[in-house]
């Protein structure tokens, strides 16, 4: 099958099916705010912004990596870029794989000129770099959307699942070290959706990337995905077999930010992803460590109707985050992670 008919398999099966943990939880849900009622703010001078690689965005949500590579993806990746650009929040593209391989969909995934001041992220699957792949696709990538940064994904089990699947793993903490060394822009590593342990990010902090989207459980689960998408009995079983598969958001969240704190890497930024629906699991990612949370599903739902139905999405969760710190105490982003603000509550 070919990339693109893969691509938009993918769209349709996000819109049209049931593709969410059928029991495993973000972990988010555990926890919650301190209600302040005296809170002492100013609503409208509640400071969500947040400066990354250089570029500050109003508030620490990134539109996640979704599409790229047919005419519906680019029609998708431009309402996103829009809305991104007026509220002035972060955007990732799809994987760029097609386009590193097919000059003729490129302009997919090119939504610059629709997002000149944006902090903007390339990606590609770091399990290329056993099929060929290169700093200088790399590189590539990040030119062809003049890029803030690289986003190297990880998905085995994903792979693992698909027909087409790329199972070949052997190797590549050292291949991605070479390219963090290389590049010369900043390399976020993220899982798609099963989360990162405290072991890995270690490795990959010690590998030199300058940011982990640990992208947990929770939310779109990708095995769910390609359980509908399989064409043969056999696949099906082995996907779906893996429904409720990996860790938690909140639990990958945790984990990544001890491993940054056991190697005085406060320099190293955490994006937390997978599962993230409103604006007060934005706030609580950001109080267990976050710098940037991304969100998908929402987006994605919004952006096949039009750019103005993203920029409302967007509008309303940025509003919720505000009101969610306001209501805590919290003055800025910083004050979310002071003690007391969010607590556990008792199983």
């Amino acid at each position: 099958m070919s990339i693109d008919q893969r691509k938009a398999d993918h769209i349709r099966i996000n819109l049209e099916q049931n593709v969410q943990f059928p029991q495993l939880a973000t972990g988010l849900e555990r926890y919650r705010f301190t209600h302040q009622a005296l809170p002492e703010l100013d609503l409208n001078a509640v400071d969500t912004s947040v400066t990354l690689f250089g570029r500050t965005v109003a508030a620490p949500i990134l539109v996640s990596s979704m599409t790229g590579g047919t005419e519906q993806a680019e029609l998708i990746n431009r309402n996103l870029a829009a809305a991104a650009q007026e509220h002035r929040l972060a955007m990732g593209v799809g994987s760029q794989r097609a386009a590193i391989e097919l000059d003729s969909v490129r302009r997919t995934f090119r939504v610059r000129d629709a997002a000149p001041d944006v902090l903007l992220l390339a990606n590609l699957g770091a399990v290329q770099f056993n099929y060929g792949y290169t700093v200088d696709q790399c590189r590539r990538a990040v030119e062809m959307i003049e890029a803030d940064a690289l986003i190297l994904h990880l998905n085995p089990l994903q792979e693992a699942v698909q027909p087409e699947g790329d199972v070949n793993w052997r190797g590549l903490l050292g291949k991605i070290e070479q390219v963090c060394r290389q590049l010369g822009h900043p390399v976020v590593v993220k899982e798609v959706g099963w989360g990162i342990s405290h072991a890995v990010a270690r490795r990959l902090i010690e590998a030199g990337v300058s940011a982990i989207d640990v992208a947990g459980a929770g939310g779109t689960s990708w095995s769910q995905v390609e359980m509908h998408r399989a064409p043969t009995e056999r696949l099906r079983r082995l996907a779906g077999a893996f429904a409720n598969w990996g860790i938690p958001t909140a639990e990958s969240l945790l984990a990544a930010d001890a491993a940054r704190s056991a190697l005085g890497r406060a320099d190293v930024h955490l994006f937390a992803s997978g599962g993230i629906r409103g604006g007060q699991e934005i706030a609580k990612c950001v109080a267990l460590g976050a710098d940037l949370v991304g969100l998908a599903s929402p987006f994605l739902k919004k952006a096949v109707l039009s750019a103005e139905d993203v920029a409302e999405e967007m509008e309303i969760l940025s509003t919720e985050l505000r009101i969610t710190m306001f209501c805590s105490g919290a003055g800025d982003l910083a004050a979310l992670r002071q003690p007391g603000v969010l607590v556990k509550e008792e199983a």
